[in-house]
């Protein structure tokens, strides 16, 4: 190998070195949970939910023409517990406005979801997420997490972690008042139990 040569393969190993240390410093340590949602600007998925208790179907799209705020949750998920009163608080607070709320019962056996709501209240409509159907259409990747679709059924805004009353109420007014929302991560979420 010529001097000239090895100069050339040294500083290519030394630049594919750099670049890769570039690349590992800037992606390590990066939670994929905290990537904005893919569903920001599109429609929300078509899905249709088994209503705990009623057996009722609700599809999603029914909704149209109003606020829908869509709570990914499970009963074994410990910052769900702390925010649903705040989601109970919401459903009656902007119910009147026509505004939805609807609980989404991730990864779940039914008697659970049922004896959690009998513990702490119930005042929204809530499926089953069988096969976990509408967990995949929205991304999502722990619960809680609550998605905002507007009026046309389009998904606006996503809250990773437990959702305040303030927030909520905050997102759902800008969103009345056509003013554009923020997503936001509030915590952490939990993605087993």
């Amino acid at each position: 190998m010529t001097p000239r040569t090895r100069i050339v393969v040294i500083t290519a190993v030394g630049l594919i070195t750099v670049v890769l240390a570039v690349v590992f410093a800037t992606r390590f340590g990066a939670d994929p949970r905290l990537s904005p949602s893919p569903l920001i600007g599109r429609p929300a998925p078509d899905v249709t939910l088994d209503l705990v208790e009623s057996g009722e179907m609700l599809p999603l799209h029914d909704l149209r023409d109003q606020i829908v705020v869509v709570n990914f949750w499970a009963p074994w998920c410990v910052p769900c517990r702390a925010e649903h009163a705040d989601l109970l608080a919401l459903a009656e607070s902007f119910g009147d406005l026509e505004v939805s709320v609807v609980g989404i019962a991730y990864q779940s056996r039914e008697d659970d979801v049922i004896a959690f709501l009998d513990d702490l209240g119930r005042g929204y409509p809530v499926g089953m997420d069988e096969r976990s159907r509408a967990a995949i259409g929205f991304g999502v990747r722990g619960v809680p997490e609550t998605y905002f679709v507007d009026r046309n059924g389009t998904v606006v805004a996503k809250i990773s972690g437990p959702i305040s009353l303030g927030l909520a109420a905050a997102t759902l007014d800008r969103m009345i008042m056509g003013d554009p929302v923020e997503s936001a991560r509030t915590g952490e979420v939990q993605t087993t139990p």
